[in-house]
């Protein structure tokens, strides 16, 4: 009986071992799991399109055309300072100036850590891209610069009707295509807002 007792212990101790090994190959397995392994392509995956830092050629599109775009209407704000006739004409241009100014400055940001460049504020000034959905012509600005009183606050408000809703299709066309969230972010505000804006444009002129 005494001669098996030995061969017992080892075989106890064998599975011992087998077990702590088992143990430790359970343990390597479920690291594989971790990130870094399949479960973190799987884990990473759904979040990479909405992380900040992500961006497509639509992104770019969108802030190079927007900001000529924004310096365009700055450019009409600017000019019913001293033209406008109508007060609630002259507020609204203020208003689209301190909604849009920070937003070019933000878009320009955005260009610059993208490498991408950004475009002149002379691009504006010569109308360049005009072919952008609501830009002016130099013949439109021209009428708008030579008007004063109650015929610019028409002018004004026409031309800048027109001007939003082409910022609106291009801020849509970005939500719907792009990739940068703070991007798709501004352009559904710029959507929101100058839509308002439109709807008060449209009130004031049927006055």
């Amino acid at each position: 009986m005494h001669s098996h007792r030995p061969l017992v212990r080892r075989v106890a101790g064998a599975v011992t071992v087998l077990t702590a090994l088992a143990a430790l190959t359970a343990c390597g397995d479920n690291g594989s799991d971790s990130p870094g392994h399949s479960g973190g392509h799987g884990n990473g995956s759904p979040s990479a399109p909405a992380s900040p830092g992500k961006h497509n050629s639509a992104d770019v599109a969108f802030a190079t055309g927007m900001i000529p775009h924004h310096r365009q209407a700055l450019e009409m704000a600017e000019l019913a300072t001293d033209r406008a006739g109508s007060a609630e004409v002259r507020k609204l241009a203020k208003e689209i100036e301190d909604a849009q100014e920070p937003e070019i400055r933000k878009m320009s940001g955005w260009l610059r850590s993208w490498g991408e460049p950004v475009p002149r504020p002379d691009d504006a000034g010569d109308h360049a891209g005009h072919d952008m959905p609501g830009m002016m012509s130099p013949e439109d600005m021209g009428r708008l610069e030579k008007s004063s009183g109650r015929a610019f606050d028409t002018a004004f408000l026409e031309l800048m009707i027109k001007h939003h809703e082409g910022a609106v299709e291009m801020a849509r066309t970005e939500q719907k295509d792009g990739a940068y969230q703070p991007a798709k972010d501004m352009a559904k505000e710029i959507e929101r807002s100058q839509s308002a804006e439109i709807k008060q444009m449209r009130e004031l002129l049927d006055r």
